[in-house]
């Protein structure tokens, strides 16, 4: 019992002591990976300490990946690593150069203490729903990138409330839950309206939305801008074989249909920004030099990591709306 120590009077919760105190213990090598630690009944009769205070010490060491408990046996040393003093669970829906980008503005600014484990569910509600429940108890900190998915606040509602930030795209019934999130019926509705003095010129706008990945927010927004100001529009899930006519503007959030789109623009030898117009969804290095500049509408995803960083680092419970922007290029 001697590698934990427990003082009264001194400011510092005694949960917190006990952490500390292995901490130590494991620094000092004392303890060393597969010791067993002293069982929870141990420690409270020698502390005078409720399970409570003990098990929310011991669990703390667990999320970080420092302890691990074997059922009927104890806890025992899993890790001597313990300079990492929080363990983030990182669910992605798909990695893309988009996503990518608030990866690595996450983990820039995240700082060296943190360990970051990322997965990917791939629009599947079925991996989703694996991934948390095999990932419950064992993370400091939950971010969870819900997509579209229909009543996810009850796959979620296994992890403690004070854990979970959710990003990219958040709903009503994922209020309780701290976010950095993109509103994107209002980006797409103010990037229309700031192009609006090159939107004129255009015959009819047309939104390319499969519905299937895309948020739904997008084709409200797109609707009402084109509703408010009287644009003829058209809604289309993919763009095949289809014949573009002259005055055609696309608004194309999926870059597979936008490089079809383009190709089919040069098989009918048309110029963009004068015979068709382009916008795309979110902002990437090529979209600056392919076909002389294609303009978008993006939210900023450095910035989103950066938020998020910020957020864990700092136990922020707030809900941010990670700011979007209009880029202007050749393609309008």
């Amino acid at each position: 019992m001697n590698i934990i120590s427990i003082q009264n009077n001194i400011g510092l919760p005694k949960y917190k002591q006990i952490i500390l105190s292995i901490e130590k213990a494991i620094e000092e090598e004392k303890l060393v990976k597969g010791d067993r630690l002293p069982s929870v009944n141990k420690v409270c009769l020698a502390f005078s300490l409720s399970r409570d205070t003990v098990l929310l010490g011991y669990d703390e060491l667990k999320k970080r990946g420092i302890i691990y408990a074997i059922p009927g046996k104890g806890y025992y040393v899993k890790s001597v690593e313990v300079t990492i003093k929080q363990k983030v669970f990182l669910l992605f829906d798909e990695l893309n150069s988009f996503k990518e980008d608030i990866y690595n503005s996450f983990l820039q600014h995240i700082g060296k203490n943190v360990q970051v484990d990322i997965f990917f569910h791939h629009f599947n509600p079925q991996v989703f729903q694996k991934l948390i429940n095999d990932s419950s108890g064992n993370y400091t900190k939950y971010i969870i990138m819900p997509t579209n998915f229909t009543d996810v606040a009850k796959f979620i509602k296994t992890l403690p409330v004070s854990e979970v930030i959710i990003l990219d795209q958040t709903n009503p019934e994922l209020k309780l839950y701290p976010a950095i999130y993109q509103n994107h019926e209002k980006d797409i509705f103010e990037g229309l309206f700031n192009g609006k003095s090159r939107l004129g010129k255009y015959e009819k706008l047309i939104l390319i939305f499969p519905g299937f990945r895309e948020p739904l927010g997008m084709k409200i927004g797109f609707e009402a801008f084109c509703a408010e100001y009287n644009f003829e529009y058209e809604i289309i899930t993919e763009f095949t074989d289809r014949k573009i006519t002259l005055g055609d503007l696309y608004i194309i959030p999926n870059d597979r249909d936008l490089v079809r789109v383009i190709e089919k623009a040069r098989d009918q030898n048309l110029k963009l920004g004068i015979d068709l117009g382009i916008i795309s969804y979110n902002e990437t290095p090529l979209k600056k030099i392919v076909a002389n500049g294609i303009t978008t509408i993006s939210t900023h995803f450095e910035t989103m990591g950066k938020i998020l960083a910020d957020m864990v680092l700092k136990g922020k419970k707030e809900q941010i709306e990670n700011k979007s922007s209009l880029t202007m290029r050749n393609s309008l």
